[in-house]
């Protein structure tokens, strides 16, 4: 079946359709990992996208029950260049085809995906919608240009959990503010002994208290992080109470409660092999990515905060440390999935700051 991406600026890129068919808009962004598709489907990071996967030849390895990063897949809009329809591995339980089918996701294969990412790249991000069968682009396009922005969308809402619950562990409890969590954030945490309470990001700071926590960690998740006020609120409210640690969206949200600012940028970073490096060692590491927002750095002067850790694409920041208190956040993500486990020292620096050992 015929398939078609329209983006808002009027650009049209036509193939086949695969998975779930209909219609649906997005944002349309591209991931430069060259595997972990499965992993990307399944982020939560991910809601209200059309993903556009530049590595061209998608699902050889099929999809297999262990690697999912949340209960079901957040994405929108899935584009390649060529979908395997023969996957080759022993874990395989599924083809990508019958994944998205029934997840309820829109493939496109046949698109030159070299041109859209370069597209992409050269005007920003945009919104799009994917339509199959026969249908007229233009009203795509128009459809496109009608469709809302992802900032207000409320995308966290989506993808968290409405209620508490606990993973138990020998550990230090750690309570996890879940604004789209992946399942290895968990996974960390848990191999190292912690007991590990799940909580909504609406949850008052009095009510995180009343969970006695050694630590607090803010999860990743998608969108804007100025659309989750009351989190930002809750994270002003414990700043020096506890040991805390932000990943990602959680690394902004924390910037944003310290008094900093945060922007949208062009394109983002979305991929498992930015080039990261931490100030305090000198040591570069190459990490995942899935961001479409960061950390305005002139907005950190005057404030008790240090950048912790750069990019060194475009010298962005990805970390941020507090000069005083025990807390700290980095904008890539250490739990990997997909990606190199480069940075898994991350975590062991937030077991040793619960343990007074750090700050």
């Amino acid at each position: 079946m015929k398939a078609v991406l329209a983006l808002e600026d009027g650009m049209i890129f036509t193939g086949q359709s695969f998975g779930a068919t209909g219609e649906q808009w997005g944002e349309v962004v591209f991931n430069t990992g060259m595997t972990g598709y499965q992993e990307v489907l399944t982020d939560p990071s991910y809601c209200g996208q059309i993903v556009v996967m530049t590595y061209p030849l998608i699902g050889n390895y099929g999809v297999n029950r262990e690697d999912y990063e949340s209960m079901r897949s957040f994405v929108r809009g899935f584009v390649v260049r060529e979908a395997c329809n023969h996957p080759s591995n022993w874990r395989a339980t599924y083809k990508i085809d019958n994944f998205l089918a029934r997840e309820g996701v829109l493939g496109i294969s046949g698109v030159d995906t070299r041109a859209l990412t370069r597209h992409l790249r050269s005007h920003g991000t945009m919104r799009g919608v994917i339509g199959t069968g026969e249908i007229d682009p233009a009203i795509l396009v128009e459809k496109a240009r009608s469709c809302p922005q992802l900032t207000g969308q409320k995308l966290v809402e989506e993808v968290t959990t409405r209620q508490v619950y606990t993973l138990p562990g020998d550990g230090p409890r750690v309570v996890l503010i879940d604004l789209g969590s992946k399942h290895n954030i968990i996974r960390r945490l848990r191999d190292r002994g912690c007991s590990v309470i799940v909580v909504p990001p609406d949850m008052k700071p009095e009510k995180i208290a009343e969970l006695a926590p050694e630590g607090v960690l803010l999860s990743n998740g998608p969108g804007d992080p100025t659309d989750v006020p009351g989190t930002i609120a809750t994270t002003r409210a414990l700043v020096g109470k506890y040991p805390m640690f932000g990943i990602c969206l959680g690394h902004q949200i924390m910037a944003l409660a310290l008094g900093a600012k945060t922007y949208k940028m062009k394109f983002g970073h979305r991929g498992a092999n930015h080039p990261v490096k931490d100030l305090a060692s000198g040591r570069v590491y190459i990490t995942s990515h899935n961001h479409g927002f960061s950390v305005d750095e002139e907005s950190l002067k005057g404030l008790d905060v240090d950048v912790s850790h750069i990019n060194l694409n475009d010298n962005t920041v990805e970390g941020i440390r507090h000069r005083h208190l025990p807390l700290f956040a980095v904008q890539y993500h250490p739990e990997a999935s997909p990606g190199p486990h480069d940075s898994d020292y991350i975590f062991d620096q937030f077991m040793d700051m619960m343990r007074g050992e750090g700050r």
